[in-house]
């Protein structure tokens, strides 16, 4: 995935969404929902209702990107939260992207100490 660079806000929007929202739909629910200007330069990632979809919105400062991710298998993890936002990191936003739960990332094979 092409996507922002490292010091980007980067907002997961809690609760599920219509995945059938097109670029208009998402930034009106980032407006509305999260309280936040879409075109801010801000990472937005929604998760559909089944937890397989995702769609990330992000404003490059040309337009709009609209990213969107189905799983063959599984499920992307989401918050707890049912409405709001979550923070996240541009590295928790590119575990979500892969499937890996971000929540409780864990080394597989712990870095050598010196």
């Amino acid at each position: 995935m092409i996507g922002p660079g490292s010091g980007v806000r980067v907002f997961l929007a809690a609760g599920i969404t219509d995945m059938r929202c097109g670029i208009a739909g998402l930034c009106a629910r980032a407006k509305r929902a999260l309280a936040e200007d879409p075109a801010s330069g801000a990472v937005f990632v929604f998760r559909g209702r089944m937890g397989d979809r995702l769609k990330i919105l992000h404003w490059d400062g040309q337009g709009f990107c609209l990213y969107y991710k189905v799983l063959e298998r599984g499920h992307f993890p989401c918050p707890k939260a049912t409405e709001g936002k979550v923070a996240l990191t541009p590295a928790q936003m590119s575990m979500l992207w892969e499937g890996m739960d971000w929540r409780q990332p864990r080394w597989t094979s712990a870095p050598t100490r010196m």
